[in-house]
């Protein structure tokens, strides 16, 4: 016996064709399909509302021309970095850098949160910051240097001033604004730490920041594209490993995986795990430190320099010291020391 509950009826039939045609109709009245928000189909006995998945609105448009024009720009115009000369190192190091969750673009109040943080003072700090664990790295020889990038640089991702997921913010400045600022200062910090070793730039994508965040990673990768003194793993992978020595160094923004699992997931993903008898992840996202050992690695929270905002401050999350962190990785014998820079 045949089930006619899941049939269509005719007029249902004829509405869906209808919609299948509503491309054809919209070319024929010279109106972009991506211009038709929503809509109705109708016949005699029902009608079907409809939305268009590909509509998208003046601001959309603006965004991904940005997108686009930056990226050409960057790539046709990406510098010529004279090659930095160096001493060689005979007992080298590495220093892994992360300025976590710097959030370009947020606002805090002192009248509310009881402190100043703006587009200006983000930028100052992580300058100050790198600078200041650079200063503290040079009693060690470093003949390498890990970027890790991305992790919230950007505090919004759309042009309504929301997250990703569409949290509103308080934010100081434009979206293209600080998307321009975050641009600007990956490339100061690079050029920064390129003059003591070769830098290879690491970018966890994050959660304020999702879309506007790996863009401008791929920008950062545009402009160095010709200095062979910067390499680069910017894909949109929520996890990257990077082998120094005996060092196996894992990033991740944070808000993904369980910290458990990291370190399953390290065996499982990095193909150089049994290389590598000191192995260690470095994750972001909660702006206070955590360090846990768990099992053969290290997963270790970095701190973050940016300020507490008003949502943060009424529920009580603030007073953890803020800072850029920096560590030392001995080729043979692991981490060996933390750098800290207090604001």
């Amino acid at each position: 016996m045949k089930d006619n509950r899941y049939r269509l009826k005719k007029d249902e039939e004829s509405i869906i064709q209808e919609y299948r045609r509503l491309k054809d109709e919209a070319q024929k009245q010279g109106v972009p399909l991506e211009d038709i928000k929503h809509g109705w189909l109708k016949s005699d006995k029902s009608s079907l509302f409809f939305k268009n998945p590909n509509f998208k609105d003046e601001q959309q448009k603006e965004s991904e021309s940005l997108r686009s024009s930056l990226l050409a720009e960057f790539s046709q115009l990406a510098p010529k970095y004279p090659k930095v000369k160096r001493k060689k190192s005979t007992d080298g190091h590495l220093l892994v850098i992360s300025p976590a969750d710097v959030h370009i673009g947020k606002l805090c109040t002192s009248f509310e949160t009881g402190e100043t943080y703006n587009q200006q003072i983000a930028v100052k700090r992580v300058m100050e910051g790198v600078q200041g664990i650079l200063n503290e790295s040079s009693g060690w020889n470093i003949d390498n240097i890990l970027l890790i990038i991305g992790n919230d640089i950007l505090h919004t991702d759309t042009p309504r001033r929301t997250t990703t997921s569409g949290t509103p913010q308080d934010t100081d400045g434009m979206w293209y604004e600080n998307f321009l600022t975050g641009v600007r200062l990956y490339v100061d910090i690079i050029n920064t730490l390129k003059q003591v070793a070769d830098v290879h730039v690491c970018f966890n994508p994050s959660n304020h920041d999702y879309t506007n965040g790996f863009f401008l990673a791929q920008l950062i990768e545009a402009h160095f594209r010709l200095d062979k003194q910067v390499t680069f793993d910017v894909s949109i992978s929520h996890r990257k490993y990077y082998a120094y020595g005996q060092n196996l160094i894992g990033s991740t923004h944070g808000d993904g995986a369980k910290v458990q699992d990291l370190p399953l997931l390290m065996a499982h993903e990095s193909d150089k795990w049994t290389l590598c008898k000191h192995r260690y992840i470095y994750t972001h996202h909660l702006h206070h430190k955590v360090s846990k050992d768990v099992m053969s690695v290290c997963v270790e929270t970095l701190r973050s320099p940016s300020g507490t905002d008003s949502w943060h401050a009424k529920k009580g999350f603030q007073h953890s010291p803020q800072a850029i962190e920096g560590f030392i990785h001995h080729k043979r014998n692991g981490q060996i020391a933390r750098l800290t820079h207090l604001f």
